[in-house]
């Protein structure tokens, strides 16, 4: 049977986040340092090939494509964009703890949202609504390899959700510029939307691509 791997990475870094700012929305670029680590990366370990590379709009996102799959041009997916912070946005989390919602958000519950910004239920439906249309193009045209440069919580929300070893959302945070291969098989997508973890991103050279994530 086909199967489809689905690679899911994470942007390089950017000043917001050297500065512990919540980043949403604010179109950021990467930082000097940021371009420096991913291009170190690049240059000393393995990111899986593809057919096709997909990326959130954002400008951070869309230069990290650049630099490690140069001759891909990105397909922008707005579903893949980070969380609207609304009011959170560009503050630390010492200036937010004057926020009474900001606790409670911090939670997780889906109820809970940034004033002015995204619920958690909101940006979770957006995310997986945005995936699930994605491996259903997959499927279509038949491509079997996908490259998805997005942002730290959009990766975490997709992997909780559908990824087996099934953890919860913290446990699969990832550095900038790193992320996971995941293995998608129509059938068992088909009955139970589920897909396994298979790999880490990036590779390092020594390391086999498809070798198991330890549950």
């Amino acid at each position: 049977m086909k199967c489809y791997r689905i690679h899911l990475i994470r942007h390089g870094t950017h000043v917001g986040a050297l500065e512990g700012k919540y980043i949403g929305h604010t179109d950021e670029a990467l930082s000097g340092q940021g371009k420096d680590e991913l291009k170190n990366l690049k240059e000393n370990c393995v990111y899986p090939d593809c057919a096709v590379v997909v990326s959130s709009p954002l400008k951070r996102c869309l230069e990290t494509a650049k630099i490690l799959y140069p001759n891909n041009e990105p397909a922008v997916m707005r579903g893949f964009c980070e969380y609207d912070f609304g009011e959170f946005e560009g503050l630390t989390a010492d200036e937010l703890s004057r926020y009474p919602e900001f606790i409670d958000w911090l939670k997780g519950n889906e109820e809970a949202f940034a004033p002015n910004g995204e619920s958690n239920g909101a940006f979770k439906t957006r995310v997986l609504t945005e995936f699930i249309r994605l491996v259903q193009g997959l499927f279509k045209t038949g491509d079997n390899s996908c490259a998805i440069i997005t942002h730290g919580g959009v990766i975490m929300t997709i992997l909780s959700a559908f990824g087996i070893p099934e953890l919860p959302m913290h446990e699969w945070l990832t550095p900038c510029g790193c992320g996971y291969t995941v293995q998608i098989t129509p059938y068992m997508w088909s009955k139970v939307n589920k897909f396994e973890v298979t790999a880490e991103i990036p590779l390092n050279p020594n390391e086999n691509e498809g070798e198991q994530i330890d549950e």
